[in-house]
């Protein structure tokens, strides 16, 4: 069995690895057609002369759950959504500065007041435009800290 995954990964079982120090681990990766099957080989270095090769183990993602890679490419190819704040009588403005803040990655303090200011005034203002997973993910973290929030596809121009 082992030989027959090393083969697959075009190592031999006797495949040796030339580690820069001692006790150095190097690994080699096979994916599956659909990505969700990954075969792991990792060989410990033993200094000069190489290491051996340990057991390969073979990873499964949860049905359900995609990889990081996955999540990254979905989100590039996604369509862009927008995130909206609307404006309530409820919260003060400065605790609005604090929670944009606290919720958008690298927003800054001038435009977080100048999203309030527009949602103030407006009755809304677009917080974000970005992947449909992200605007589903700042809307849920918006209306968490009790501002109100939605989302909505941003075809059509920005």
């Amino acid at each position: 069995m082992e030989a027959a995954l090393c083969s697959s990964l075009a190592l031999s079982p006797h495949q040796v690895f030339n580690a820069a120090n001692h006790g150095d681990k190097m690994f080699a990766f096979k994916y599956g057609k659909d990505r969700s099957v990954v075969m792991t080989v990792a060989a410990t270095g033993a200094g000069k002369g190489g290491g051996l090769l340990e057991r390969p183990t073979i990873e499964t993602t949860s049905p359900g759950r995609e990889s990081e890679f996955d999540l990254r490419k979905l989100r590039k190819t996604s369509p862009p959504y927008r995130v909206l704040l609307h404006n309530d009588n409820y919260n003060k403005r400065e605790y609005v500065v604090q929670v944009l803040m606290k919720v958008i990655p690298g927003m800054t303090v001038d435009n977080a007041v100048n999203i309030m200011q527009e949602a103030h005034i407006n009755g809304m203002a677009v917080v974000i435009i970005c992947a449909q997973v992200d605007a589903e993910d700042h809307c849920m973290q918006l209306r968490g800290n009790g501002l109100l929030s939605s989302i909505e596809p941003a075809d059509g121009g920005c």
